[in-house]
């Protein structure tokens, strides 16, 4: 059984774009700038949009955080996306998500320029990724696609298992994985909480991608040998034996489950450092007009 490392792989791509960028700005070019929008102040959200600030100081980039109470007007929150998606300087921005219940996040994201979606959460992008064209793919699929790139898990030809159907992460990682492409070549079988005689279709599976938000929901008897488990659970459980009264646990039963793959990611410390990591290949993406020209 072999770990796959999130942390040790997302240090080396922050590297490599922080030497990128380097010689970018050496050029004359402009330091790429990602901007966030932050409404309120939910523990997780804030720890999140501070790891992504963090980021861009890491590798080089220019960085902007906008702040608003929870009471912001759905149309001052709109007026302010329509400013960043005007602003030059700006290659990429997000808003982090959730928003309050009286802000539509359909209205938002549909406002968001699609060539400033570094999130990839905008229709527009979905439907290029969809198709096979060139587009922002939202943090998390594209964290796993290169965990598997990097790892040299192979893909073609493989039975792939997706518990989980959500826009963020299920449904696009079960379209990646069809197209064709290295990872990818995948024969993909989509699974959720009410597919029937679950346990049989994994124990056929090559590769599971555990993407249901549900604790420990992948166990050892689910898993045949030698199987790759790609564990995207990030829920927090109460702990009182830990300083900050929670810890993270994810989707698959690791103790049981670990045996038996040939390859691995652990929770925390496998996809989750690779979907930070993710927002930051995008906004550099955008500062190089890859995507759009």
């Amino acid at each position: 059984m072999q770990l796959i490392d999130g942390k040790v792989t997302s240090k080396e791509i922050r590297k490599e774009i922080a030497e990128e960028v380097k010689q970018l700005v050496a050029t004359g070019a402009k330091q790429p700038h990602l901007a966030a929008i932050l409404v309120g102040h939910d523990g997780g959200s804030e720890s999140y949009v501070s790891g992504k600030m963090k980021a861009c100081e890491e590798v080089g980039f220019k960085s902007s955080l906008i702040r608003f109470e929870d009471d912001v007007t759905e149309a001052e929150l709109l007026a302010k996306v329509d400013e960043l998606n005007n602003d030059a300087d700006i290659d990429g921005f997000i808003v982090q998500l959730p928003l309050p219940k009286h802000i539509s996040e359909d209205k938002v994201t549909d406002t968001i320029d699609p060539r400033k979606d570094v999130d990839g959460f905008h229709p527009i992008n979905v439907g290029r990724m969809t198709i096979g064209m060139p587009a922002y793919i939202s943090a998390t699929p594209q964290g796993i696609m290169e965990l598997l790139k990097r790892y040299e898990i192979n893909t073609s030809g493989k039975h792939v298992v997706v518990i989980g159907r959500s826009n963020i992460v299920g449904r696009p990682m079960s379209i990646l994985l069809s197209q064709k492409g290295n990872p990818g070549d995948s024969t993909v079988t989509v699974c959720h909480s009410r597919t029937a005689k679950l346990k049989e279709i994994c124990l056929d599976a090559d590769i599971i991608i555990a993407a249901i938000g549900a604790p420990g929901f992948v166990k050892g008897d689910m898993v045949k040998e030698g199987a790759v488990v790609i564990d995207v659970g990030t829920t927090r459980v109460k702990a009182d034996d830990t300083k900050s009264g929670w810890r993270l646990k994810g989707d698959v039963l690791f103790d049981e489950v670990a045996p038996k793959c040939s390859f691995i990611t652990p929770v925390p410390g496998g996809v989750g450092p690779m979907t930070i990591t993710s927002l930051i290949i995008n906004t550099l993406k955008s500062a190089k007009k890859e995507i759009y020209k």
